[in-house]
């Protein structure tokens, strides 16, 4: 998209939030660039301004302006969007976990950022635009993980799939399941954090906290189910499954509850690591089943990464005790 588009509330979308708006009809979109787009005047809900949990009316016009992906590099000369080198291709191919004629699923390493921003050169959605100039149409993220979140991620080979993807992706019908080794042990074993979150601004950039009262109308409903599979005496491995996909929201949760990720630098989970753990973020996207668009499930599991795999031998826990199904 390189104009500014603008679409018509439907009958069904009364009365739903403008960033699940977004969410469901381009997935591909942040919900801090969401936050910038708004902020700047560039979405519009009618003649005005609006905010990202403005709520939307049958009927409304929203303005969506060309969006930072679906734009050239400012060095990349017109018309002319360079394919992946050598090296980034092989790169692209070892992440594959799963290819059909509409997409891939990947299993995205640890540090590699989904999208741009400053000081980032190398990132997913980059990789996708020089893909897209050897393929004929570029592909497009369907959803989005954290920059030091390994695991699953799914992408779409053309917009009608990514399109169709995302307002599946915005309903229950997708599994999500993570893996995490966190401080600590989880009180109960196993339970259902159900914490509203709002962002709070920090030197270091954003990050979610839990909403406190006079809130309501900036929090965003959270909740996440998890499950202890196993621990040591100062850390557990815990299986999570969010059922809403709110920015950090397994990172914020597992803080509310005082056990933070291990590595985790924004929640507190970066302190006084045990010996032999690396400081890395110990979160990964361990298994995605969603239904396929031309029909059937798609079903993939993704391996740890090696910090994750060496952490585990540190504490004796054994990947192989539960299948991703099982937890």
């Amino acid at each position: 998209m390189t104009e500014v588009k603008r679409h018509v509330v439907t009958a069904e979308e009364e009365g739903m939030r403008l960033d699940r708006w977004f969410k469901v009809h381009f997935p591909q979109v942040t919900f801090a660039y969401l936050n910038k787009l708004t902020r700047t005047g560039q979405v519009r809900v009618g003649a005005g301004r609006c905010k990202t949990n403005s709520r939307l009316k049958e009927g409304d016009e929203i303005r969506v302006p060309p969006l930072a992906f679906d734009k050239r590099p400012a060095d990349t000369p017109k018309g002319d969007v360079k394919p992946l080198t050598r090296e980034e291709r092989r790169f692209f191919d070892s992440m594959v976990l799963h290819e059909d004629k509409d997409i891939y699923v990947l299993n995205k390493p640890t540090g590699l950022a989904v999208q741009g921003g400053t000081k980032t050169f190398r990132h997913l959605d980059g990789l996708l635009m020089g893909l897209g100039a050897e393929v004929g149409e570029r592909p497009l993220l369907v959803h989005r993980l954290d920059r030091d979140t390994s695991g699953v991620i799914v992408v779409a080979k053309r917009r009608a799939v990514a399109s169709a993807l995302g307002k599946l992706f915005a309903t229950r019908n997708v599994k999500k399941t993570y893996w995490a080794v966190v401080k600590g042990v989880p009180v109960p074993h196993q339970g259902k954090i159900d914490v509203a979150l709002v962002k709070a601004k920090g030197d270091d950039g954003d990050r979610m906290r839990a909403s406190r009262d006079g809130e309501e109308e900036d929090e965003q409903h959270a909740v996440t189910h998890y499950n202890v599979l196993d621990q040591a005496k100062i850390v557990a491995w815990v299986s999570l499954r969010p059922q809403t996909g709110r920015q950090h929201q397994l990172r914020a949760h597992m803080d509310h509850l005082g056990t933070p990720i291990l590595g985790d630098n924004k929640y507190n989970g970066d302190r006084d690591l045990p010996d032999g753990v690396e400081n890395q973020l110990h979160l990964h996207a361990r298994r995605l089943v969603f239904p396929h668009p031309r029909g059937g499930d798609v079903d993939v599991t993704a391996p740890l990464p090696d910090h994750m795999l060496a952490t585990f031998k540190v504490f004796g826990f054994e990947a192989n005790r539960f299948d991703a199904r099982d937890d």
